[in-house]
């Protein structure tokens, strides 16, 4: 594939995830959700360690679409995005895995972008987070 001189390549389409695909540490997900609610995490000092200047915020979101619903993880700015009734594109999302579940995060090499309102309904009895995973080692 050659491009002229000057000429930028054509961006790829995105692939839009749903949430009922997503498996345990996995990346690269673009995904279109709606914030059901948004609990802050409150920060917890570490005895030994010297408390930041600026503790970072971080809120434990319930997002999802029509086919299911899972934890985000908002850290910082993301929590002001991330407010209860709010749709977002989440771009380069990945799969953390917190207590043997689930959890959706956007790091530094992804972004969240706010959009318009979609018609979906949240569906919040197939929630991801509450699925318990098991690390198994296969052996080679």
């Amino acid at each position: 594939m050659s491009t002229a001189v000057g000429e930028k390549p054509a961006l790829r389409k995105p692939v839009f995830t749903k949430v009922d695909q997503l498996k345990p540490v996995t990346s690269g997900h673009t995904l279109i959700v709606k914030v059901v609610s948004a609990t802050p995490v409150p920060g917890r000092a570490r005895p030994g360690v010297a408390a930041p200047s600026r503790p970072p915020r971080i809120a434990e979101c319930l997002v999802g679409d029509e086919t299911g619903a899972i934890v985000f993880t908002a850290r910082n700015e993301q929590v002001d995005l991330l407010k209860p009734g709010a749709t977002v594109i989440l771009r380069n999302a990945k799969i953390d895995m917190f207590k043997g579940s689930m959890r959706l995060a956007v790091d530094k090499w992804g972004r969240i972008e706010a959009t318009e309102p979609t018609s979906f309904t949240v569906k919040e009895d197939n929630n991801l987070s509450l699925v318990e995973y098991e690390l198994v080692n296969v052996p080679e």
